[in-house]
């Protein structure tokens, strides 16, 4: 059975991989909307930073992520801060859950559903308030371009790059000393496990975090 100062040590051990994990990201050049997105790699892994939100001594990282087809990155990057579809991009979803959430806002219910099937547009998208739908998009991109700027790690190999984004974003959610601000929106997210981690994220939080060989190979690919 662990001790409770096993549980210690390995929380003040995620805390030092996750400070120095900021070090390095921190140290990739920062875009903000705008971007120019072709300067950016194919295929690898993104870092997002949140205005108003700090960690470490600096901008602390509110979202990891990735994609899973090959030269996919670009596009992926343009389906949150571009592309007024939350059913393509669960980030933009979940922005737009706390934005209607915070304002007690019964549209809530209508965000909810996914019409990117034709039958589920046919089932569901008649009772769709279109209007109110594009209202919301466009106040989901507004506070995407505005608050949030990334950095980007090219990873070509796919298995690598989910391997990667797991123990990153693992790393980040187990860390004490990357809480979320008293304002921050995350915490009108109807999701706990939002509100919770201070990340715009359910999934791959609280598992397996990045090691000390880990972080020098990130140093190395980042220099």
């Amino acid at each position: 059975m662990e001790s409770s100062s096993d549980f210690s040590n390995s929380e003040s051990q995620a805390g030092v991989l996750c400070e120095d994990l900021h070090k390095s990201v921190r140290s990739l050049r920062r875009f903000h909307f705008p971007p120019d997105f072709q300067v950016l790699p194919n295929n690898g892994i993104y870092i997002l930073f949140e205005r108003g939100e700090f960690g470490h001594d600096g901008n602390r990282i509110v979202r990891v992520g990735t994609h899973t087809g090959q030269n996919q990155l670009r596009s992926r990057l343009k389906q949150h801060f571009l592309v007024p579809n939350k059913d393509r991009s669960i980030f933009r979803k979940n922005i737009g859950r706390a934005l209607l959430r915070r304002e007690q806002d019964p549209f809530a219910t209508d965000w909810e559903l996914d019409l990117t099937s034709r039958a589920a547009k046919a089932a569901q998208g008649i009772r769709i308030d279109r209007d109110k739908q594009r209202r919301v998009e466009e106040r989901v991109s507004e506070y995407i371009q505005n608050k949030f700027s990334f950095c980007v790690i090219r990873v070509e190999d796919k298995d690598s790059r989910l391997r990667w984004e797991s123990g990153m974003i693992s790393t980040v959610s187990l860390c004490d000393g990357c809480s979320p601000s008293a304002n921050w929106l995350g915490h009108w997210s109807p999701k706990e496990k939002i509100r919770k981690s201070g990340l715009w994220l359910v999934n791959e939080l609280y598992k397996t975090p990045i090691s000390a060989d880990d972080l020098q190979r990130l140093n190395v690919s980042t220099a």
